[in-house]
């Protein structure tokens, strides 16, 4: 039998294993606890923000401050004391009034310039407007209106009509019952044009009672007397002219004429009344 004798083991040395294992454990057990404690303060911190911001409160307190902030510039003395507005001829006042939506000792800063022009601009009326904030307390309003040029008659109803065929209004139509008459469906989309020859012929214009647009293609004119004039589809401008001239010349439209076809280029066609033939060869045999 063999016996080995071996040194006895020192209990310091197999205690300090056992000591590192634990200190080890403790620094995670406290590592853990405050990442937990980090996560949890950063989710209630997000729950917070959350709950906070879906209930409004940032918006709230934006608004309050803002609403502060306003009235202590009108309390300086830039509040609304006047609402000036030139260029107004046809455009309802009340309305004007109403997208304004301002009355006096409101902030001046809380009108919003910008929102009222585009508003005010929808109007039928006008055809642009400028919108501003003159300090310390007026509202500036400058309108550019458009021009009533005609009134529409189609389907039964009667609007009136810029040179753009845009419909001013249908209703107190008394301020421009003396405003030409135009007819046909189209009519709007070529106003303008047709207008605009007849402003190049003053003695023509000046006798238009009414325009109707026919076949969608051309015009025919009836003047204050009753006279028709029918217009050629092409070349109105020079059809016009010659018109003007034999005016001027031989006093056509002044005859007792009922139609003048103006349609071909070469020659002016006229209708006589009934009887008017014979009026005229009764004055001529006179004469002789």
């Amino acid at each position: 039998m063999r016996f080995s004798l071996q040194a006895p083991k020192n209990p310091a040395k197999q205690s300090r294993p056992r000591r590192g294992k634990r200190q080890r454990r403790d620094r995670l057990y406290r590592a853990a606890r405050r990442i937990g404690l980090i996560g949890g303060g950063t989710v209630f911190v997000l729950w917070l923000g959350a709950w906070l911001v879906l209930g409004g409160v940032p918006q709230r307190i934006g608004l309050w401050v803002a609403d502060s902030t306003l009235q202590a510039s009108a309390r300086a003395g830039f509040a609304v004391e006047d609402i000036l507005v030139e260029g107004r001829v046809n455009t309802d006042p009340a309305i004007l009034r109403a997208l304004v939506n301002a009355t006096p000792g409101d902030p001046l800063f809380a009108f919003d310039p910008r929102a009222a022009r585009d508003l005010i601009a929808r109007i039928a009326w006008v055809k642009s407007a400028r919108v501003e904030r003159r300090l310390p307390g007026t509202i500036y309003i400058g309108l550019v209106e458009r021009t009533p040029l005609a009134l529409w008659q189609n389907k039964g109803k009667v609007r009136v009509i810029d040179a753009e065929g845009v419909t001013l209004t249908d209703t107190n139509l008394m301020p421009f019952k003396d405003l030409p008459i135009v007819v046909g469906e189209d009519a709007p989309a070529t106003v303008g044009a047709l207008f605009g020859l007849l402003a190049a012929e003053p003695l023509l214009q000046a006798r238009i009672e009414a325009a109707t647009r026919v076949g969608g293609r051309r015009w025919d004119l009836r003047l204050k007397n009753g006279m028709t004039i029918k217009l050629p589809e092409e070349d109105a401008a020079l059809a016009l002219r010659r018109l003007a001239l034999a005016q001027e010349e031989d006093g056509l439209l002044d005859k007792d004429l009922t139609v003048i076809d103006a349609r071909q280029a070469d020659r002016l066609t006229v209708r006589t009344r009934p009887g008017a033939v014979e009026s005229y060869r009764a004055s001529a045999g006179q004469a002789l």
